[in-house]
């Protein structure tokens, strides 16, 4: 096989920079600043702790309040607002903040509070910042922000030269999310910080869902972020990137409005959700939750399996006595998962799933992992719908729910079990999740919410996903189009290439990686 002069050439530079790269570690972190959550009696002295103070002795038992958060505009400007309305911390933790309208608007929020006093400290996957370094640099400039980087990559430029020689190690990342102020409150569940996750996108727009949760679970979520801030794998930034001469001129910059924003802007301007939380007029559901984490050192590949959230979670699903209502974008549930919903259905438990068509999955390598269950997931007795993916535009605006129609994709992680427990966070139902990334998540014994979530199967679901059948051994994909009944007979809105694509990719041994 003839090879062009060209491309020896860039193939020899790129097996050069390997072997040249392939010494490169991370440095050692040194020294790092010892920081904590506030103490009970200083998180009590702020005006969350004030206006939350009644509402706790009102609700004693240890439980949270709870407040979810589908609508995309909601979901930013609670973030936004308790930024706001921090007094003494911010403590955020993201595997992906975008250099994008949302990013830039929650960069500005962040470096107010901090210039207001506030002491905010940011914990970054360094996976999911791409183009961010200088501005990242600039940010940790300000003496009352600190940012570190999980799991870094000792190269930055380009840094998928890192997986040549490193590849275990950066395969595994820290896809945890919280967004906590004064351990009073906090946000947790699927959504990153970029456009895409709360409607600034008109060519992407996930279906998501988080949750405000207030009192103990906060409390609770913010020493799992004290244990990941101070985990081994947790590098400043400072040790990994090059100081920046006038921080004040690139943020001035980079946080300056911009007309994509403006929407997001208006919104803030207009929304009375921090002073309704801080009057104690916001509805609150009160329930007993369970903080449910993976330890930081999972992405060290050496944690005991007791320390897994998957553990944690098992017990959720070892003993329904009715129903199991599960939705997760990237759905692989492997061998023993294609197992337990076998198992469950033979004794009447009811399992209902809804993931991402193919048309609708924004990783096709990822769907192909799925789609090599459906057939024994249908055959023991399990209902599947696939989200349908809409069309792009800006024509519509994202609404409230677990599957919104304006949505291209969906991407909420939740599960409900016998109507009572409900479970929210960033864990996918999938072996990258289970094996490799850390995920947070809350188990909420909450029936009001759980008959929430699953009243969505009886309503949103049918009206914005297929239900996919068996029929004569034959997958049919079925919908409701102008109020008729449509049924296909190959994954709707994909084209052959891509089906082939698909089918090629289950064939390889990928599985462990997805």
């Amino acid at each position: 096989m003839f090879v062009s002069s060209p491309v020896l050439l860039r193939l020899s530079a790129l097996l050069v920079a390997a072997m040249l790269l392939g010494g490169c570690a991370l440095p050692p972190p040194g020294p790092r600043p010892a920081s904590q959550l506030l103490s009970v009696q200083q998180a009590a002295d702020t005006r969350l702790g004030r206006a939350l103070d009644q509402r706790l002795a009102d609700h004693p038992g240890g439980v949270s309040g709870i407040y979810p958060l589908a609508e995309p505009l909601n979901a930013f400007t609670a973030r936004a607002l308790l930024a706001q309305g921090a007094d003494k911390t911010l403590d955020v933790q993201y595997y992906i903040w975008a250099d994008d309208t949302i990013g830039r608007l929650l960069f500005r929020a962040l470096h107010d509070a901090a210039k207001r006093g506030v002491r905010v400290r940011l914990l970054l996957d360094d996976n999911g910042i791409a183009g961010l370094d200088e501005t990242l640099a600039a940010l940790d400039a300000h003496p009352n922000m600190e940012i570190r980087l999980f799991n870094p990559f000792p190269i930055r430029t380009p840094k998928w030269l890192g997986y040549l020689w490193d590849f275990p190690r950066l395969n595994r990342r820290m896809h945890s999310k919280s967004f906590t102020v004064d351990g009073q409150a906090t946000i947790i569940g699927g959504r990153n910080v970029a456009d895409e996750y709360f409607g600034a996108n008109p060519q992407s727009r996930f279906a998501d869902l988080d949750v405000l949760a207030l009192g103990p679970a906060a409390r609770k979520v913010n020493q799992e972020f004290d244990r990941y801030w101070a985990s081994a794998p947790a590098y400043p930034v400072k040790k990994l990137l090059s100081d920046v001469e006038d921080p004040d001129a690139i943020l001035d910059e980079v946080l300056k409005p911009s007309d994509d924003a403006a929407r997001y802007r208006n919104a803030l301007a207009q929304s009375d959700f921090l002073d309704r939380l801080l009057d104690e007029s916001l509805a609150m559901t009160w329930a007993r939750v369970d903080v449910v984490s993976d330890d930081p050192e999972k992405v060290l590949g050496d944690v005991h399996k007791d320390r897994l959230m998957s553990r944690q979670l098992a017990a959720a699903l070892e003993d329904p006595q009715n129903s199991v209502t599960l939705v997760s974008p990237y759905f692989i549930p492997g061998k023993k998962g294609g197992k337990l919903f076998s198992e469950l259905e033979d004794r009447g438990v009811d399992v209902t799933v809804l993931t991402n068509s193919l048309a609708a999955n924004d990783v096709a390598l990822v769907h192909s992992g799925y789609a090599k269950y459906r057939r024994a997931l249908l055959d023991a007795g399990v209902t599947l719908f696939e989200t349908r993916r809409a069309a792009t535009g800006a024509e519509k605006q994202p609404r409230a729910g677990v599957m919104s129609s304006a949505a291209s994709s969906l991407h909420a992680k939740t599960f409900a079990v016998d109507g009572e427990v409900l479970f929210i966070g960033s864990l996918n139902f999938d072996p990258r999740s289970t094996h490799l990334n850390t995920e947070i998540g809350f188990l909420i014994d909450s029936p009001e919410l759980a008959a929430d979530m699953e009243g969505a199967f009886d309503d949103e679901v049918p009206q914005n996903a297929y239900r996919v059948t068996l029929e004569d051994g034959e997958l049919r994909w079925h919908e409701t189009r102008d109020g008729e009944p449509v049924t296909h007979r190959r994954e709707p809105d994909t084209s052959l290439a891509k089906r082939w694509m698909v089918k090629a990719f289950s064939l390889l041994p990928l599985e462990p990686l997805l």
